[in-house]
């Protein structure tokens, strides 16, 4: 079993072996510290770096963002170094990325993120101006669609979506629920088979 089989879940049983490494997201050199029982454990993942280069961040309102899912937080702390004005929330099921999140971004002295444990939109209470999401497609189709299709009632009008996918793990079949949802679907980003969704909450 690898790291990333499990790393869905509130305690992943493993013993921890944390690495610490530099990587360059947004145009700032940013360091982070992750461990056994986390996603993509050994380096920023190839995913969540499509889809932080390539978010519309133009035409995201006024307002905080989400980052649903956040792992060890790179997706997060990356866009909160780069917009110090925004406030980030990151959330996670998985109480160990959580600690490794809250220690990067202290790491990073990011301050404009608040971290906290989520399962799905459970503990969500506000309403966003975008939410951003690379979804566990090791825990299911169900927990990926939960996390798109409850975005529709934390979206503030106007609000973003942007999700990241590869074709061959649902991103056709996302975008078809995201136009249901929101009315439209913008693939923003197509490469090496990783799908840059978006929908605007009108």
């Amino acid at each position: 079993m690898t790291d990333n089989s499990f790393y869905y879940s509130k305690h992943p049983d493993v013993e921890s072996q944390p690495i610490t490494w530099n990587f360059v997201l947004l145009g700032n050199n940013l360091v982070f510290t992750s461990d056994n029982g986390v996603f993509s454990k050994h380096t920023v993942d190839y995913g969540s770096r499509v889809l932080v280069n390539n978010i519309n961040y133009d035409i995201i309102p006024d307002g905080k963002l989400l980052d649903m899912g956040t792992g060890y937080g790179p997706i997060g702390i990356s866009i909160a170094k780069a917009f110090p004005a925004r406030q980030i929330d990151m959330v996670d099921v998985n109480e160990l990325a959580l600690e490794l999140a809250k220690q990067n971004a202290a790491e990073n002295r990011v301050e404009n993120v608040h971290i906290f444990e989520s399962d799905i939109y459970e503990a969500i209470k506000d309403d966003y101006a975008a939410i951003i999401t690379n979804p566990p497609v090791r825990a299911g189709k169900k927990v990926v669609d939960a996390m798109i299709s409850g975005a529709v009632d934390h979206l503030v009008d106007g609000g973003t979506l942007t999700v990241v996918l590869q074709k061959k793990q649902g991103a056709p079949s996302a975008k078809k629920l995201m136009t249901k949802l929101f009315g439209n679907c913008t693939i923003l980003k197509r490469d090496k088979g990783y799908y840059i969704l978006q929908s605007i909450k009108k």
